[in-house]
């Protein structure tokens, strides 16, 4: 049964003989939101997509400790079922308030909201219309619902209006989907652009707003209101693992036959629903964060140092700042030396390969998060430096940015 895994296998224990097994990395104990303990040393946390830096925001805790005390551990059963408590219709409610939305719903995952949503939105005789670069849930929630799909160059809205115009006079809905921040390499969807296409076509639009959720934006709704466009999108889709720092998925919009994507999309109806713990944690650090709208401040600068100190050691970067940087590296092997020796060194990033990478080219993937210091910061650069010098690629001598 497992023998057509023998090549995956084998590709493993190459990456493991290098140093770690970059999959099996387990904590001895996790101090705070930038520090853990690994193998009895402290690492610093730089790839954990914790931006905000709510995972021990002591109002958050004591939420989801209140909620097991009174509700128990978990729901056990289904949305449909058993598994739906007053907390969850509440964080929906509160959700569908916070995005300026008619309605929300809450799923189990992140992976699961775009699984069930794409599945029950798009199927047979209809149209999904793909960014190159989409997650992957976006990809199995389009193979789920036996849409057709087409994908267009990456933040290519010509190419994506060229590929509409193919299908025009072709039946059934055309849906749109776009990610806020692109996972990989942090960058941005041209979303005015590609909504005058959207506009264009007669299409709808879905924006998958997971890595920009209360990072973009006066408010942090994301992407969509920091290029003033919210109007224009049908469907917000988002994941409660980054900003929000625990774990869940949700879909809002504004239809007001929205009900029956309760019974149509699959990963909703046949998986247990989130524990009253993380439903009350999430409705808690929602509050936070519009309560907090410098901790999105704290974090643009915390990620325009970081790019800027590691630019100024000569690093060539990917995208713009944004809570994520990325480290093209020349080749797999280069990648896999690179992330044993910074974590030999006290600091913890992704080592990204291929094909879960774009263009399948290696990389080294940093989250930003709010909670780090400066001098973290700092810290965090001068290994990305002595290990790029250790390696040869940059010259030594380039001092990183104050």
């Amino acid at each position: 049964m497992l023998a057509r895994f023998r090549a995956l296998r084998s590709d493993l224990a190459t990456v493991t003989a290098a140093g770690r097994d970059p999959f099996g990395v387990a904590f001895d104990a996790i101090l705070s939101a930038t520090e853990a303990i690994l193998d009895g040393k402290r690492v610093l946390l730089l790839g954990t997509n914790n931006y905000l830096g709510l995972t021990f925001d002591q109002d958050c805790i004591d939420s989801a400790v209140a909620a097991t005390m009174a509700q128990g551990t978990g729901t056990t059963g289904s949305r449909i079922a058993n598994g739906t408590y007053g907390g969850h219709a509440a964080l929906e409610q509160r959700l569908a308030r916070f995005l300026g939305r008619r309605h929300a719903m809450v799923f189990t995952t992140g992976y699961q909201a775009n699984l069930g949503t794409l599945s029950a939105l798009a199927g047979r005789g209809d149209h999904l219309l793909l960014d190159a670069d989409s997650h992957a849930s976006i990809y199995d929630g389009a193979k789920l619902g036996n849409a057709q799909v087409t994908r267009f160059r990456h933040n290519d809205p010509d190419d994506l209006r060229r590929r509409l115009r193919l299908l025009a006079d072709q039946p059934g809905e055309k849906l749109i989907v776009l990610e806020g921040i692109y996972s990989m390499l942090g960058d941005t969807a041209p979303l005015r652009e590609m909504v005058e296409v959207k506009r264009e076509a007669g299409a709808w639009l879905l924006v998958d707003e997971a890595h920009s959720l209360g990072v973009l934006g006066a408010h942090g709704r994301g992407l969509a209101e920091a290029e003033g466009v919210e109007a224009d999108i049908d469907f917000v889709v988002g994941t409660f693992s980054k900003s929000l720092g625990a774990i869940g998925g949700f879909c809002a919009f504004d239809l007001d036959d929205f009900g029956a994507l309760r019974v149509a999309a699959r990963a909703y109806m046949f998986t247990a629903s989130l524990p009253p713990s993380i439903v009350a944690s999430v409705s808690q650090a929602i509050e936070a964060m519009e309560a907090q709208p410098q901790l999105r401040n704290i974090l643009r600068r915390n990620g325009q140092r970081l790019h800027a100190g590691l630019a100024a050691a000569g690093f060539a970067l990917g995208a713009m700042p944004s809570p994520i940087v990325s480290l093209p590296m020349p080749d797999r092997e280069t990648a896999i030396r690179f992330w044993n020796q910074l974590l030999d060194a006290g600091v913890y990033t992704n080592l990204a390969l291929g094909p879960a990478t774009p263009g399948g080219k290696p990389l080294l993937r940093m989250s930003v998060s709010a909670a780090l210091t400066p001098d973290q910061i700092d810290t965090a650069i001068a290994a990305f430096t002595q290990t790029g010098q250790r390696l040869g690629l940059i010259a030594a001598g380039m001092a990183a940015a104050e």
